[in-house]
This record gives structure tokens, sequence and C-alpha cells, in this order.
């Protein structure tokens, strides 16, 4: 196979069977998650073991965190005593929901994969970026990267 037709298979593959995503097709939605209601349930020794499971459901403000507009509902079960969870959850807003599934890392940034929606957000696929606020885990940042 010429290098060039090589190419062209995997620009298809990459791009997928309806082509690229453009910039156009990309919608962001960035929000602040106050965790006023996240509790740890121990499932077995006392203490951060795996299997351990986080559940939540906090209310959502805009960007700025000034106004509410919505809440998110969710939990994650301990993956990496320190280290890591795998969660699943769903943000509801006013025009729609919009679920996430993946790992938050007790240190550093994570990222999240969108597996869908409701509403507006129906058929949405994409990521999104967790960021804490602070070093209590009161706040964090979520941004949405929402492919059309």
């Amino acid at each position: 196979m010429s290098t060039l037709l090589r190419a062209v298979c995997l620009l298809g593959l990459v791009a997928g069977p309806g082509g690229a995503v453009s910039a156009a097709d990309i919608e962001r939605v960035a929000v602040v998650e106050r965790a006023a209601t996240d509790a740890v349930t121990d499932t077995g020794a006392s203490g951060d073991t795996v299997g351990d499971i986080l559940t939540f459901a906090n209310e959502v403000y805009d960007e700025a965190n000034a106004r509410m507009i919505g809440t998110d509902n969710g939990w994650c079960v301990r993956t990496v005593v320190g280290k890591a969870w795998e969660c699943f959850w769903t943000m509801s807003l006013a025009d729609g929901q919009i679920t996430v599934e993946g790992p938050f890392l007790d240190a550093g940034d994570s990222t999240l994969a969108v597996t869908g929606g409701t509403g507006a957000y129906a058929g949405v696929s994409g990521e999104m970026k967790l960021h804490a606020r602070d070093d209590k885990g009161s706040e964090y940042d979520f941004v949405y990267m929402l492919n059309r």
C-alpha cells in the first residue's frame, strides 16, 4: 500500500465516518460544583480502602461561581487507595442533563468522558476536565467540551 493511501486510510479512521469534528461542532460548558454533600462509605476495613463508595448530590453554579444553575448527582468507587476513584454522575441543568464517567484523581486534574445527555444535550459526547479550586476539595471547576 502506498504511503499516500495509508495516510488517507488513517485520516478516515481518525476523523470517523462523519468526518472531522470542527470547532463549530464543539460547545464549551463551564460550571463550578460546590461539594457540600460528599460522603464516603467504608465497605470493608476502616479507612481508605479499595471498594469504598463516595456519593454526592451537589449544587452547580455558573462559571463565575455566582448563580446556581443546576445540580449533580453521582457516585465513585475507590480503585487505588490514596490515588484514584472511578466515577459516574449526571449534571442536571434547566435545558437537559449531561452524564460523565471516568477517573477522579486525589491529586491533580482529571479528565472524564462525556457519555451522553438529554434535552439540549441529547446525543453529545466529549470530555470534561475537573480541577479542584482549593485544597479542601470543597469546590471544583468542571469544563465540558461537548461534541455535537
